[in-house]
């Protein structure tokens, strides 16, 4: 066949992570480009950050696929020395599409989750939340088994050996010498679940972007008020989710192939995690 519309990308990327998986409050499609253009290359990022923008534009890229959406917000003006006009004209001027599957992309059977939870051997994967409009299985993090009991130490330092490295590293909150072997995870920010995951008697819980305040809450035993109080393993969220990147572009590959559409598939090497260094560091 012909080459390709971006209409073609984005209805191979609604059947793959449809947009009614999403939260209500998200904001997942197309957000810059032309339906009716041509697509020869689709660039894969965890973010549609400037520097992603430029690397796409200069491998020739017309499709730029990120999870994290560019206009999540609402904005007032797309002048092009704001941020967010900055880089829609930086794509437009490129001719480059951009399209993103966020929480849907978390939700669907295969997605971000289970993309963390496979990485650390856990079996039996259910969803931390069900999603209630979608087929058993689709729903927001996993819940798993490990094989065997492990430590919480030994379980964080094997999430250590599979992700990405960053400056932040792994934290630990909790017992680190804890045995442990049911576990719950969540690609991202997970603070606003931790009933969710007392609920399902987890005792440990993997996810991004804890904060002292609730953190400190879900450790909290003095009173015993939560039927569990699952030990914590903070990794970055850059690393949780970047995993995920390049299951999407094999499953892209698959469907573009079987489509007989001949369409280059790429996925960024840059690391867009935030933190680049830490200082002081304790508790090697």
């Amino acid at each position: 066949m012909g080459s390709p519309r971006v209409s073609d990308i984005t209805s191979i990327c609604e059947t793959l992570w449809p947009p009614s998986y999403a939260e209500p409050w998200d904001s997942v499609g197309l957000a810059v480009g032309d339906p009716a253009a041509e697509v020869s290359h689709i660039h894969l990022a965890l973010d549609p950050m400037d520097a992603v923008i430029d690397e796409a534009a200069a491998l020739g890229a017309d499709f730029l696929f990120t999870h994290h959406p560019l206009l999540l917000r609402g904005i007032t003006t797309v002048a092009a020395d704001t941020l967010k006009g900055g880089a829609i004209s930086r794509l437009i001027r490129s001719g480059i599409a951009q399209f993103n599957a966020h929480t849907n992309a978390d939700s669907v059977i295969g997605g971000v989750s289970d993309v963390l939870a496979e990485a650390i051997g856990l079996e039996d994967l259910t969803p931390l939340v069900q999603h209630r409009d979608a087929p058993a299985g689709v729903g927001l993090g996993r819940v798993g088994t490990l094989p065997e009991e492990l430590s919480v130490r030994a379980l964080a330092t094997r999430l250590a050996e599979t992700a990405p490295a960053t400056a932040t590293g792994i934290r630990i909150a909790g017992d680190p010498e804890a045995r442990v072997r049911q576990v719950a995870v969540l690609g991202g920010a997970g603070d606003s679940l931790f009933a969710e995951v007392r609920a399902t008697g987890a005792e440990v819980y993997i996810t991004s972007d804890l904060r002292h305040h609730p953190a400190t809450e879900a450790r909290d035993t003095a009173h015993r008020r939560a039927p569990s109080t699952p030990h914590l393993i903070d990794i970055s969220h850059w690393a949780a989710e970047s995993m995920w990147m390049t299951r999407a572009a094999g499953q892209l590959r698959d469907r573009l192939a079987a489509a007989g559409m001949d369409v280059r598939v790429t996925v960024s090497e840059l690391s867009t995690d935030p933190w680049v260094e830490r200082i002081g560091q304790t508790g090697e």
